[in-house]
């Protein structure tokens, strides 16, 4: 088939704009663009001015050259500066002398025509600072934004992440993800590390949802209980499988919240911290044997494979395959599945382009300001990031077949 070649817009010069063009040469010292952008901004105060004397002579009834027997008359002008793509532009206001003119154009106490609000909103969910947002908007726009107007500007996002944050849920998630990045923040002067807890669910559908982020600095059971009680009076009834790396405190809240909910620790985590206390020249061989465990047929064979690695490692490495053991009741949930499912929630890697949007964050700020400016960011960027998450993850047809037979009457018909 021949590639169809894109139909490109042309715009039509036409004798009128030419005449405008050459009008404005004569009116304007025009030699770069910077002075055809000076020239736009002045016509643009001249013009928004007739556009509001149109509104004033509709408003009182008669033109500004004619009399008239009303009470209500025209009384000056008062200035006004208005933020614009072009910079600062100052316009002349028509007022009346019972103040009951209401312009349509450039409202009362509206003092942006530019649409900057979207773009500091923009600009902030890519992890930029106030003051960066402040000096970019000063050199493209010309326009002073203290920092105080930026974080004014980002603060009305605040009640859409209240209403975000309390939104209903459904009333079953097949497998539930959740998974703690760090940052830095400041706290009355002081600066200390949180953890952002993003709690990520796979539908019926099979398609990913961020359910709520959490900004949080101890862990404990009653904290976990917290949040966990927070979806269920959201309308969450069931998890079948619940996937983290080892939260403190996690494990005794979920028996509790969600108790035929089974517990699945993060086997790419239990292999990292494992590997942490291996010299790199045994790594290799090591992570060769740990993969020997959590890809076993069977949780028997598994065991088996487990004990086989201590046995070999343990003359080296004494308490490496310790946690293994600890934890042995969350590693093992993994094993009812074949081989192709297991990869859908035995790491919470499948949640790694979520966490690489915010680990970028990390690498954009090195301390945010407050608690309340982290999850400010932290809402922007997990919208922009979950955009594209629009299709089912790989596989759920099989997936959702087999949790169906583990987990019988729990999904939906």
């Amino acid at each position: 088939m021949a590639k169809q070649q894109k139909e490109v817009h042309k715009v039509k010069m036409t004798d009128r704009k030419r005449a405008i063009i050459q009008q404005l040469f004569q009116e304007y010292d025009i030699e770069s663009t910077s002075d055809i952008q000076e020239a736009l901004k002045d016509l643009l105060g001249g013009t928004i001015k007739e556009m509001m004397e149109v509104e004033m002579d509709s408003h009182l009834g008669y033109e500004k050259s004619q009399r008239s027997a009303n009470e209500n008359a025209r009384n000056g002008y008062k200035s006004k500066t208005l933020n614009s793509s072009y910079g600062s532009v100052r316009i002349e206001v028509p007022q009346d002398r019972q103040s009951s003119f209401e312009p349509q154009v450039v409202k009362k106490r509206q003092k942006d025509i530019s649409a900057i609000d979207q773009k500091i909103i923009s600009m902030y969910a890519k992890g930029m600072t106030t003051r960066q947002i402040s000096e970019t908007i000063n050199d493209i726009y010309g326009f002073e934004a203290s920092e105080g107007f930026v974080s004014d500007v980002t603060d009305k996002i605040l009640p859409h992440i209240e209403e975000w944050q309390n939104r209903c849920l459904v009333s079953v998630y097949p497998i539930v993800f959740i998974d703690a990045i760090h940052f830095s923040v400041r706290q009355d002067s002081i600066v200390s590390k949180l953890a952002a807890y993003v709690v990520v669910g796979i539908n019926d559908a099979g398609r990913k949802e961020v359910l709520t982020i959490e900004i949080g600095e101890n862990e404990s059971s009653k904290y976990w209980l917290g949040v966990l009680n927070s979806l269920k009076n959201r309308g969450v009834q069931d998890v079948l499988i619940l996937c983290s790396d080892g939260l403190s405190g996690l494990k005794e809240a979920v028996e509790a919240a969600f108790p035929e909910t089974e517990h699945q620790r993060c086997i790419v985590h239990m292999v990292r911290n494992t590997l942490k206390y291996v010299a790199h020249k045994d790594m290799k061989f090591f992570a060769k044997d740990l993969r020997s465990i959590y890809t076993a047929p069977d949780e028997k064979t598994a065991l088996k494979r487990l004990e086989e690695a201590d046995k070999k490692w343990s003359s080296h490495y004494l308490a490496a395959m310790r946690r293994w053991y600890d934890h042995w009741d969350v590693i093992t949930p993994i094993f009812k599945f074949s081989m192709g499912v297991r990869t859908a929630f035995y790491t919470t890697n499948i949640i790694e382009s979520l966490n690489a949007s915010y680990r970028r964050l990390n690498r954009q700020r090195s301390v945010f300001p407050s608690a309340q400016a982290l999850l400010k960011v932290l809402y922007l960027t997990t919208f922009e990031a979950t955009k594209k998450w629009t299709m089912p993850i790989k596989n759920w047809g099989k997936i959702r077949g087999e949790l169906a037979i583990m987990y019988p009457n729990r999904l939906p018909d």
